[in-house]
């Protein structure tokens, strides 16, 4: 009898494929007609006192966080004490930017150092702050020059009584120069992700900073 040509007369066996490669291969598969691999979002980078963030717009050191005295000069009042944060900000673009105040909500639109604090932990309370400025040689200003290093303050109000936080959380954007929104002029905005149909400002880092007891504001 003859034997089938083409073989060794040795029954064939079969290559086993681990289910999970084959699951792997599937996925991409479906992945690339779908459009490709999603970016992974990276988390915020997570920095403490001292430390310094490169923002794209400025250049931010995190000095610190601290109890503020404001003495009100009367015996009958009392005085008024806040938590200040302090940041030696740089502007490193070619025009003076404003300060700033911290949203109220995260904003994609805004470009003073402040907006970029889009989440300040604990909360602050309406009425309390923030109030922000910035330190010049003749007080206070709102801004900030071209490479210029500005101290700059974000304080809150404490009631009498009140004691504060052990420490304060930011949730601190970048800026990178993009078309405007409304016209196509070339300026500062937040850096920006998707959140489902929406978009919101990124996190660039998330900075904590413990509060200490301090002295005459």
């Amino acid at each position: 009898m003859t034997e089938p040509s083409g073989g060794s007369g040795m029954p064939r066996r079969p290559v086993a494929v681990p289910v999970a490669a084959l699951l792997i291969v599937a996925a991409v598969g479906i992945t690339a007609l779908l459009g490709g691999l999603e970016e992974v979002e990276e988390p915020p980078q997570p920095l403490s006192q001292g430390a310094v963030l490169d923002q794209g717009l400025y250049s931010t050191k995190f000095v610190e966080a601290r109890v503020a005295v404001e003495e009100s000069g009367f015996s009958f009042e009392e005085d008024k004490r806040f938590v200040e944060l302090l940041f030696d900000v740089t502007n490193l673009g070619d025009e003076t930017m404003h300060v700033g105040a911290p949203p109220e909500k995260p904003s994609i639109v805004g470009s003073g150092f402040a907006n970029s604090l889009i989440k300040i932990t604990p909360p602050i309370e309406d009425g309390k702050g923030p109030f922000t400025y910035a330190l010049a040689k003749e007080g206070q200003t709102s801004q900030l020059h071209p490479g210029v290093t500005t101290k700059v303050v974000v304080r809150f109000r404490l009631d009498e009584g009140e004691r504060p936080p052990e420490k304060v959380t930011l949730d601190v954007a970048a800026f990178e120069h993009v078309p405007g929104f409304q016209d196509q002029t070339i300026q500062w905005q937040p850096v920006v992700e998707r959140d489902g149909d929406d978009f919101q400002p990124a996190v660039k880092a998330r900075v904590t900073l413990p509060v200490k007891a301090g002295g005459p504001a």
